[in-house]
């Protein structure tokens, strides 16, 4: 009789736990995510596709699985330069980008993406982390429906594509150049006509004559999209990016809904990004410069003077953008007054 009573206990205790097993089992399926991820960039793309696909891998391995963020194609779930509007209204959840593509909607998220005669890489993540920079980047994003992870960083990058030798700046007037971001605008000044492509565009163009010049990005990917095949002359420094951050944007709405648990996951892949990033890119760069030469590519350096034009031409283009754009001036003034205070300890920190 105790024996059987023994028994009955168990079994009730068992089927106890069973229930909540399966109940704690449906609680976790139905906090798991399994999101859609658009890009900008194709996957093959050294470095800037290759850093979003990354992610689709890294978040599934540091989350067990509670996390999957599927990887699509530009263009396969929409374009390329449309994925701001489709993660701001919930039709794709999470886009792979950089902000700077995002200047005829946010022109101050441009000074999250690349700074014209901007700071190298440390500089810019300790503003962005630690001088402010962050608050206003999330403010600025939050408005917008969007919850952005900076996700990836390189560093400098080619100042462009020429078909024919530029030997002054009377040279640049008339052409016409695809060309990301503010240093659009100071070429503008420089008389270029300027566009943005996205990059799978980009080759097309240059081949058939749309365009009579490029800037994309490092040497590496250079490469990789085949520019010297169709214009040999290769100009540094990228005086507009000497240093490039890309971002990870979320659906405000779902990024608010995530765990804490599931935020820090994604924002650990996202800080790993940067460092894998920006390692990866120094290391790459050499040996894609030694090819391009093989190939028959003339390397060139800007003259002093013509650096100094396109500083210039940039002072004007910075103070026009900040008397337009309030979020523009804020995020500027915060970014010259942090440089302003690195100057003392990059002065005496670093070897010149």
């Amino acid at each position: 009789m105790i024996l059987r009573k023994i028994l009955k206990t168990a079994n009730i205790a068992g089927l106890a736990c069973g229930i909540l097993g399966m109940a704690a089992a449906e609680a976790d399926a139905q906090q798991r995510i399994r999101w859609k991820m658009g890009s900008t960039y194709p996957g093959s793309l050294t470095q800037l596709g290759t850093l979003a696909k990354r992610v689709d891998a890294q978040i599934d391995l540091v989350s067990g699985g509670n996390i999957q963020i599927k990887f699509f194609e530009p263009g396969a779930l929409v374009p390329a330069l449309e994925v701001f509007d489709a993660v701001a209204q919930g039709s794709v959840e999470t886009a792979f980008s950089t902000p700077g593509y995002w200047a005829g909607k946010v022109p101050s998220l441009q000074l999250f993406a690349a700074v014209p005669f901007g700071p190298n890489a440390g500089e810019y993540l300790a503003w962005f982390y630690f001088g402010g920079g962050k608050e206003i980047f999330d403010e600025i994003y939050h408005k917008n429906g969007i919850h952005s992870v900076m996700c990836g960083l390189i560093a400098p990058e080619a100042s462009g594509w020429f078909r024919k030798e530029i030997k002054s700046v009377d040279d640049l007037k008339g052409l016409k150049m695809r060309f990301f971001g503010l240093g659009a605008k100071v070429m503008e000044k420089m008389g270029v006509s300027t566009q943005l492509l996205a990059g799978g565009d980009i080759y097309p163009a240059l081949e058939l004559g749309t365009i009579d010049a490029t800037e994309f990005s490092m040497p590496a990917i250079d490469l990789k999209l085949g520019f010297h095949q169709v214009a040999k002359h290769y100009y540094f420094p990228g005086w507009h990016q000497q240093s490039t951050l890309f971002d990870l944007m979320v659906n405000k709405a779902k990024w608010d809904a995530l765990s804490k648990t599931q935020q820090a996951q994604i924002e650990a892949v996202c800080g790993d990004n940067i460092r894998h990033g920006f390692a990866e890119g120094e290391a790459i760069q050499f040996g894609a410069l030694k090819e391009l030469k093989e190939k028959g590519v003339n390397i060139h350096v800007w003259p002093q003077e013509i650096l100094d034009t396109l500083q210039k031409a940039w002072v004007e283009v910075a103070a026009e953008q900040a008397a337009a754009d309030a979020d523009f001036k804020r995020a500027w003034e915060s970014l010259q007054n942090f440089r302003k205070d690195y100057a003392t300890w990059k002065e005496v920190g670093y070897l010149r």
